[in-house]
């Protein structure tokens, strides 16, 4: 869901030359395997389009060409971190819901998987939300050419 939504932001800004947008997860599970039909039916019924995703596994080797790595969980963070070789790349973990202030204190993105539709359309409000909200932090320094 939030790469498909960033990736949205991203290119309705004309930024796509200059942001990047990439998912991963940390487990194995599902690579190579598309989005999940209920995450596609909710991207769908907002106007976005998640075909094309297929699932892979993050590779900590990574860490040197990102400048952020983002998160939708307390597990997710703590493997990352474990995963990072030194202090400057555990900073670049961080929390999806951390950068919108209304959403902060929550933490964590619930994970809808085994529940119902109504939680995966939940989940995307919560997730454009905050891609929104991360978005409008990092869009003036990325347009005044800072990295």
């Amino acid at each position: 869901m939030a790469e498909t939504v960033f990736t949205d932001l991203v290119r309705r800004a004309g930024l796509e030359r200059s942001i990047a947008v990439m998912s991963a997860g940390t487990g194995d599970w599902h690579v190579g395997e598309p989005s999940d039909d209920r995450t596609l039916t909710a991207l769908a019924a907002q106007g976005y389009n998640g075909s094309g995703h297929r699932a892979r596994q993050f590779d900590p080797a990574w860490f040197a060409d990102l400048d952020l790595v983002v998160v939708f969980d307390r597990s997710q963070e703590r493997i990352l971190k474990a995963w990072a070789g030194n202090e400057q790349d555990r900073s670049k973990v961080q929390l999806l819901l951390s950068f919108d202030g209304e959403q902060a204190e929550l933490g964590d993105v619930p994970d809808p998987y085994y529940s119902d539709a109504a939680m995966f359309d939940r989940v995307l409000g919560m997730t454009v939300r905050a891609c929104t909200a991360l978005f409008r932090q990092i869009t003036p320094a990325i347009r005044q050419g800072v990295t």
